[in-house]
């Protein structure tokens, strides 16, 4: 699956509309994210969107960022209660733009919408997990004004 897009990165961006995801986004939502990750996970965004555009909304969110017709980026998360002994909370689960026009705002107005409809879910913070040597991912996400926060991740192979 390729994640080629036929927009180009002298696109106006300012014309990308964010929207909830409908079924057809899917293939293409995979074909973005293998291009960004190099991993096809075509049942994982499938399962993801079934239960993302399920109950609960208002607390949960699959966006679309789409340009002259054309998905370029997603965004999805949800208001996460009390969970590990933390306050309600947004938690962004992926943010992912067509890595062929990246730097054009898109991933920031994905982050900014997913943002209000946490607040209109009344939770005061926003969190996200990345990998701590993906400097373009970290730079991202502090250029949105996360930091460090009060958790560390830990793990264990079970093999």
């Amino acid at each position: 699956m390729s994640g080629a897009s036929s927009i180009t990165a002298t696109e106006p961006y300012r014309d990308v509309q964010i929207r909830p995801a409908v079924a057809p986004d899917v293939a293409r939502v995979a074909a973005i994210d293998e291009a960004a990750t190099g991993e096809a996970k075509p049942r994982y965004w499938q399962s993801l969107f079934e239960n993302f555009s399920q109950a609960r909304t208002g607390c949960r969110a699959f966006l679309i960022a789409e340009l002259k017709g054309e998905v370029v980026g997603f965004i999805c998360g949800e208001v996460r209660d009390f969970e590990f002994g933390a306050e309600s909370c947004g938690w962004v689960f992926a943010l992912t733009v067509d890595p062929a026009i990246r730097v054009n705002s898109i991933g920031t107005q994905l982050f900014e919408e997913i943002c209000q409809i946490f607040t209109q879910a009344g939770v005061r913070k926003v969190r996200t997990m990345i990998e701590h040597d993906n400097q373009l991912v970290m730079a991202f996400f502090r250029s949105q004004g996360l930091m460090v926060g009060r958790f560390i991740g830990m793990e264990k192979n079970l093999d």
